[in-house]
């Protein structure tokens, strides 16, 4: 079997000036459900039931919307297999795998603000 695979173009950029933009991050990352998918694929490759179950408030009309948009971000990896029915994966990226200190820093000051 052959599975069908985006290659990933991710080239990180070395800043020589860093500027305060947070719009940047936020139209990356796009609607409230985003930072959730992330964080639950930082443990690995997820199938979209996989995700639904992980976060069970999350309509599967919204999941695929934000599963979509980050997939045009390069923040995640649609990996296709061509089974019956179709089974599709998906992964963070190495753009993805970048948010990983964002993320850890929101727990820190949920757990010391809220």
């Amino acid at each position: 079997m052959e599975t069908v695979k985006k290659a990933s173009s991710y080239i990180p950029k070395n800043p020589t000036h860093i500027e305060c933009n947070i719009e940047k991050t936020l139209d990356v990352l796009g609607g409230k459900w985003a930072f959730l998918v992330i964080r639950e694929l930082f443990c690995g490759t997820l199938r979209f039931g996989e995700l639904q179950r992980r976060i069970p408030s999350v309509s599967p009309r919204a999941l695929t919307s934000t599963l979509r948009h980050l997939e045009e971000q390069g923040v995640l990896e649609r990996e296709v297999f061509p089974t019956v029915p179709v089974t599709v994966e998906y992964s963070l990226t190495p753009k993805g795998q970048d948010l990983h200190v964002i993320c850890h820093e929101m727990k820190l000051w949920a757990a010391r603000w809220t």
